[in-house]
């Protein structure tokens, strides 16, 4: 009962879904939902700069060549073959370019790839308010989210699988401390009987509305402004665990566990693929991940649990804004 009065008071104050998907005719990247993808943009619309200036200045030399040195205009070529000054500035010059972009790549390779310590953002922010360094905390709190650090880590293992993926909660077990795990199947799969199979499948009616080759029958979920901790692996080939919209492609590996890290900070659905070729079927091996408040979190892993799927994905079929949830949880 307290479940499904959630569920009816979050559809009540429910706003329409944020959807991270491809845009057809779009240019760029899809909008940044995390931090690491705010700085992957920053970084490439660094380089984006470098490379355009590279490309006018050499652009500029062809012409500038081919007009003052083509054999009408310069009948009488010249006759040398070194230059000291130029080729000292065809060799700085590039590896000062490099060197620029090694200064902003590097840091970025080291923020995305090193999971946070958590202890260590808690520690570093207090001293910083402790001794009133409020620009430096700001920037700090920018990148690292004191706030969210002193909540933990959420740890889900993604398991690719020839064509799906298994999720994995070590942090949600159940009354005999088996951890939540549930297959995660794409609703599309390239055949005439797609919307069939998925209402046979789940008993609902959405075929229709569900995003071509993106979608999934029971997708990832996680509570927002929480440090979402993942690990990939997979059962049987190479698969890459991919969300655009988190700036984050990790590689499952048969054999091998990898780890990443990601905080999303707005409620929403986010939808991937896997980005690595994994045989026939690897157009139709969507990931689709679901942030919600963290009521909402709570209410579909205790659902989850009880084995009631449909009960916990109408859970988290709706979704709600910050101030609604901090109202909604206020009152509880």
């Amino acid at each position: 009962m307290r479940h499904l009065l959630a569920a009816m008071c979050a559809a009540v104050m429910a706003g329409p879904a944020l959807a991270y998907e491809p845009t057809d005719g779009a240019l760029g990247f899809q909008p940044a939902a995390t931090r690491i993808a705010e700085r992957i943009h920053v970084f490439h619309d660094f380089v984006l700069i470098i490379i355009t200036l590279i490309t006018l200045l050499v652009l500029g030399l062809l012409l500038w060549i081919i007009v003052r040195h083509n054999r009408k205009a310069n009948p009488v070529p010249k006759k040398f073959s070194h230059n000291t000054l130029i080729e000292v500035i065809w060799t700085v010059v590039p590896a000062l370019i490099l060197v620029a972009i090694a200064s902003q790549s590097f840091p970025n390779l080291y923020y995305q790839d090193v999971v946070p310590n958590l202890q260590q953002i808690t520690e570093k922010s207090d001293k910083l308010v402790a001794d009133g360094k409020t620009a430096q905390h700001e920037r700090f709190a920018k990148d690292y989210f004191p706030d969210a650090a002193e909540k933990g880590f959420v740890n889900v293992k993604a398991q690719g699988n020839q064509w799906n993926w298994t999720y994995t909660y070590p942090d949600l077990v159940d009354d005999a401390g088996y951890a939540l795990e549930f297959v995660s199947n794409p609703v599309h799969v390239g055949v005439s009987t797609d919307a069939e199979n998925y209402a046979g499948a789940t008993g609902r009616s959405d075929y229709a509305a569900k995003p071509r080759n993106l979608a999934v029958d029971y997708p990832m979920v996680i509570p927002e402004d929480r440090y979402i901790r993942y690990y990939t692996a997979a059962a049987d080939v190479i698969h890459s665990w991919t969300v655009p919209a988190f700036g984050v492609k990790t590689d499952a590996v048969p054999g091998r566990l990898n780890e990443g890290w990601f905080l999303v900070e707005e409620p929403g659905i986010y939808y991937g693929q896997c980005s690595e070729l994994c045989g026939v079927n690897h157009a139709f091996m969507p990931i689709e991940v679901r942030v919600v408040s963290e009521e909402q979190y709570q209410t579909w892993g205790e659902l989850m649990l009880a084995g009631d799927y449909e009960a916990a994905y109408a859970a988290v079929d709706v979704f709600a804004s910050k101030e609604q949830a901090t109202q909604f949880a206020a009152k509880q």
